[in-house]
């Protein structure tokens, strides 16, 4: 994880022109702010990224707090954030030791390809502990074990061709061929799960949790889970 937190933290190009990153991120915050339970509800964003359009989200929420592991990209937060009172950014470090029950909705989208299994189940098993009874896990970008990165590139220049940006986009994935990304990728692999791998992930947790009818953001090879917190979390993963 910490070589992915360090590509993150560098000046990549995994969003081909800022049009890419505009509309990556809008239409992830008009998505998550359809699962914001009320105008006063408690939200964490758990390795949010850039989230450059997180005060659409906030905007329905009372509060939004956005955890992030990547130095650089906490500033650029905290600097663009800074004037809005609903919104607080902390690194992923301070958020292991948040309040027990002190959120309505947890969102974390696409980081579960990056953690190992055990990771996982201890990232899975924070968001049980950080969630009131009855709060939603809202977990997106799950990748299958069948899905290429052939795959994740033709729905790339779908999405391209749809908001403007096709002939960045095709530049943008021969780069990425020769960029730290691609390296990174094939050097430590990415975590894939199966739909009913994941939901046993989760209910081992502690997590009712069934797959949501479309994935969160473009790649709709990809998965989003929805998981409630009910029943009682195994406490080894729990402690840890």
């Amino acid at each position: 994880m910490k070589d992915w937190v360090a590509f993150y933290d560098s000046a990549h190009s995994i969003y081909v022109n800022a049009r890419h990153r505009d509309v990556h991120y809008a239409r992830l915050a008009e998505e998550i702010a359809r699962y914001v339970p009320s105008r006063s509800a408690a939200v964490l964003d758990y390795g949010c990224g850039e989230a450059i359009h997180a005060d659409r989200v906030a905007a329905g929420a009372g509060r939004l707090m956005l955890a992030e592991a990547a130095q650089s990209v906490r500033a650029h937060l905290i600097g663009r954030f800074k004037n809005n009172p609903r919104i607080t950014v902390i690194s992923t470090e301070r958020a292991a030791v948040l309040a027990e029950g002190s959120f309505d909705l947890v969102v974390m989208h696409s980081v579960s390809q990056y953690l190992t299994r055990d990771a996982f189940d201890n990232t899975a098993a924070l968001f049980y502990r950080l969630l009131r009874p009855g709060g939603l896990f809202l977990l997106g970008d799950v990748i299958q074990p069948d899905v290429s990165a052939l795959s994740d590139a033709w729905a790339l220049i779908m999405f391209a061709r749809k908001d403007g940006f096709l002939l960045a986009a095709v530049y943008g994935l021969v780069r990425t061929l020769f960029s730290e990304y691609w390296h990174l990728r094939k050097r430590l692999g990415l975590t894939r799960y199966s739909e009913a791998e994941m939901i046993a992930e989760l209910a081992a947790v502690g997590f009712a949790a069934k797959r949501a009818p479309r994935n969160l953001g473009h790649l709709d090879t990809r998965m989003t889970f929805l998981a409630r917190k009910v029943g009682e979390p195994l406490q080894d993963k729990v402690a840890n």
